[in-house]
């Protein structure tokens, strides 16, 4: 099967695919900072925001600040200075909803070319007993005049930005890292009963071109990181155990050369793969998770759900990790010829 063209031609429209509508994609909307994140119950609250990938001169603009049982104020003024900069100023009713002492408020802003785009907690508004000549009072029907953006792009994360991105490309290589892996323990297993070569050469082209996604994967987590922790490198718990993991597989190699009778190495060989499966899976599935961990999808940090995968990047990271499992498979059967070619010349 992967020998077909029909299978190349599949393999190679899935990574064209995944890296131009994962690069060319724009993210929505979305607001950046806000240099003033505090304001009084009955002052008038002005902030700058810096917003991102917004056209704020060019299209009229509301904002709202809102609390969080939906009652909400209009901007008493909204002055685009750029693109991407406006002054926001509110006048902050005298009395929070509910008696509250301490509140925070979404900041909402809508207009017809970017839509409408929030940022949570934007400002904590506190409660003042002094007096307050101010009579604006916090409305409790829906916000009309949101807009809806034209076109809906990848979700804005804040930290994350551009880095979003990545997702298409390291996680679906950690997919066809296991998925080549598995298949490799298949063909060891198999080749512990069945004693065919064309089987152990399989499971190390396979384990090869593994590893070699495993690099990657941590090559492209590394560049993520220091963009939104600060470092290419921290002491968190998945990122130590996806390294030891890795060194685990790396001596799968260092092993597979040690040996210079083939039938010893294959055998070993074979045992090793099962064993640095076994050791793949709760290093990297199992004890993350029961630790705090920087890393998304550990120590109840949530991953692939809600705005991190919504539906318009699951229409980029599906076929990505059918993609790159494809191209895993694609480049392990190149590898699998070319040893058994030498297999042939050697024997």
């Amino acid at each position: 099967m992967i020998n077909q063209s029909w299978f190349k031609v599949i393999t190679i429209v899935l990574i064209v695919y995944v890296f131009t509508a994962g690069m060319l994609r724009p993210l929505n909307p979305g607001i950046l900072e806000i240099d003033q994140q505090s304001a009084v119950a009955g002052s008038v609250w002005t902030a700058n925001v810096q917003t991102y990938n917004t056209h704020l001169s060019t299209a009229e603009s509301k904002a709202w600040l809102k609390l969080e049982d939906n009652s909400f104020i209009p901007a008493k003024s909204f002055i685009a200075k750029t693109d991407e900069k406006a002054t926001l100023t509110f006048n902050i009713p005298s009395t929070l909803t509910g008696s509250k002492k301490v509140e925070g408020a979404t900041l909402i802003i809508s207009n017809d070319q970017d839509g409408s785009f929030i940022r949570p907690s934007s400002v904590v508004i506190r409660s003042d007993s002094a007096q307050s000549t101010n009579t604006q009072n916090w409305s409790t029907s829906e916000i009309s005049g949101l807009k809806q953006a034209h076109v809906k792009g990848f979700p804005f994360r804040l930290i994350l930005e551009e880095t979003i991105r990545n997702i298409f490309y390291h996680v679906p290589l950690w997919f066809g890292m296991v998925m080549l892996y598995l298949f490799a323990v298949f063909f060891a297993i198999r080749f512990l009963f069945k004693q065919k070569e064309e089987d152990i050469l399989k499971s190390y082209s396979l384990n090869s071109v593994g590893f070699l996604f495993g690099i990657l994967g941590l090559l492209t987590g590394s560049v993520w990181a220091k963009n939104t922790w600060g470092t290419y490198w921290t002491g968190d718990i998945k990122l130590n155990m996806t390294a030891i993991a890795m060194l685990i597989y790396a001596a799968y190699f260092i092993l597979w050369r040690s040996f210079k009778d083939d039938i010893v190495r294959n055998r070993i060989g074979a045992v090793y793969s099962i064993f640095a499966m076994c050791t793949l899976i709760p290093l990297i599935f199992v004890i993350p998770r029961l630790y705090d961990s920087l890393h998304p999808g550990n120590g109840g940090n949530p991953a692939l759900g809600g705005e991190d995968l919504d539906n318009t990047m699951r229409t980029v990271f599906y076929p990505a990790v059918i993609g790159f499992t494809l191209l895993g498979l694609w480049l392990s059967n190149l590898l699998y010829r070319i040893k058994k070619i030498d297999s042939h010349l050697n024997g």
